[in-house]
């Protein structure tokens, strides 16, 4: 993540490791600034389950992500937006991040199929048929007014075999540039790519020189 501005979040860096490359900084958003490294609290249905969010905030977390997927069934992202959005109806003040639901296309594998397109799901809580696509996934996130929104990708099983994981690859980074061609909030919103290969490290290089080349806000 560069050091930009202009872009609703932007990475301030502070050092990098001599040995290992990792870095120190801080990301800045709309709704406040956090350190990296970060523990990032999980509140998959807009809340960390069993805290409130004075409780969360307390023990020192300035993020929290939830799941596009889920809130999506449950309650619906018009819903949340008609209530003022993820901060307001979470009563968060800090800063959030929205998974685009890829990692449902590897958890409900049992109720889903891939396509081009994007993904077939089967409710898990009512049988219903759904569709999830990149532009509907960033139109969701849109909804939920999220400070980070993260690409609809395929996140594959790991032991695939290398072929099919660059197929996988290669669909995620064209899902990847279809999310940012759907994006309508660039001003109060940012959105992030996903690197995918598994555990093939020149996939992995190909994911991330795919991302850097369409010039990520989040790279």
């Amino acid at each position: 993540m560069r050091d930009v501005k202009e872009n609703a979040v932007w990475y301030e860096h502070i050092k990098t490791c001599k040995q290992s490359g990792a870095r120190l900084g801080i990301v800045h958003t709309p709704h406040g600034s956090f350190e990296t490294p970060v523990f990032m609290p999980v509140g998959t249905q807009a809340t960390v389950k069993t805290m409130a969010p004075e409780e969360v905030k307390s023990m020192g977390a300035d993020i929290i992500l939830s799941n596009t997927y889920h809130l999506w069934l449950r309650p619906g992202e018009k819903i949340v937006e008609k209530a003022g959005g993820l901060h307001k109806f979470m009563n968060w003040d800090g800063s959030i991040l929205t998974d685009s639901g890829g990692f449902q296309v590897f958890s409900l594998s049992d109720f889903r199929k891939i396509e081009e397109e994007g993904v077939h799901f089967k409710n898990h809580l009512s049988g219903e048929k759904l569709f999830l696509s990149p532009e509907k996934a960033i139109h969701i996130q849109n909804a939920l007014g999220s400070d980070i929104m993260m690409a609809f990708d395929e996140c594959p099983d790991f032991n695939h075999d290398y072929k099919y994981i660059r197929q996988s690859v290669e669909r995620t980074s064209r899902w990847a540039e279809r999310c940012l061609e759907a994006h309508k909030n660039p001003k109060t919103q940012s959105i992030f790519g996903i690197v995918q290969g598994a555990g093939f490290n020149d996939l992995r290089e190909q994911s991330a020189k795919d991302l850097v080349s369409m010039d990520f806000p989040g790279y």
